[in-house]
């Protein structure tokens, strides 16, 4: 345990603040980060738009509520591929301490050929719907509704590629972070 001498100074002898900000490394960020921030981005346009036009002009834009629905769609489908290529998508890890540690390796396997196999079969679903709704358009704007189904499309199919990623990284360091969630922390320290 910490003694309380130990801790970083934050006030300093003179009465002051001393802080000290972390340099920012974005050398890190995989590229569905990027894309996500991106239409994160166009959302905050939008809605910034929707807000001025509604409330400083007095004469909202009718389509900016559809569209921005549309980019938290996009970003929610792209920022997705983050959390399974960061492996921290909600998990349970309560029981994999208390099974025999070869149970816990193979039940991690099947975990991971799991969500191979759902990224899989809801690209294969997202394909079959927008062949089905080929010639459905946007409520408000004269566009198709498959530009939205298509960035779903592409988000399932980082998740699907980033999920397959996942598995071989397990399979060559030997353990998920199922079977050692302990390891999340030490790679975030």
């Amino acid at each position: 345990m910490q003694e309380i001498d130990d801790l970083p100074k934050v006030l300093g002898d003179d009465g002051e603040f001393h802080t000290q900000d972390e340099a920012v490394d974005l050398s890190g960020t995989t590229p569905e980060g990027w894309i996500a921030l991106g239409f994160f981005f166009l959302l905050g346009l939008t809605v910034f738009y929707q807000f001025v036009t509604r409330y400083v002009l007095n004469d909202s834009a009718a389509w900016t509520e559809e569209i921005a629905r549309y980019f938290l769609i996009a970003t929610v489908f792209t920022g997705a591929g983050i959390g399974v290529a960061k492996n921290t998508h909600i998990q349970v890890d309560f029981f994999y301490r208390h099974m025999p540690e070869t149970m816990g390796r193979w039940l991690s396997r099947v975990v991971d050929v799991l969500r191979i196999l759902f990224f899989a079969t809801a690209s294969a679903l997202t394909v079959q719907l927008m062949i089905k709704l080929v010639d459905t358009r946007m409520t408000i704007i004269d566009m198709p509704m498959n530009l939205v189904y298509g960035v779903c499309l592409l988000g399932f199919v980082g998740m699907f590629g980033r999920s397959v990623w996942v598995m071989r990284i397990h399979l060559l360091r030997g353990y998920s972070m199922l079977e050692r969630p302990e390891t999340l922390m030490q790679d975030r320290a």
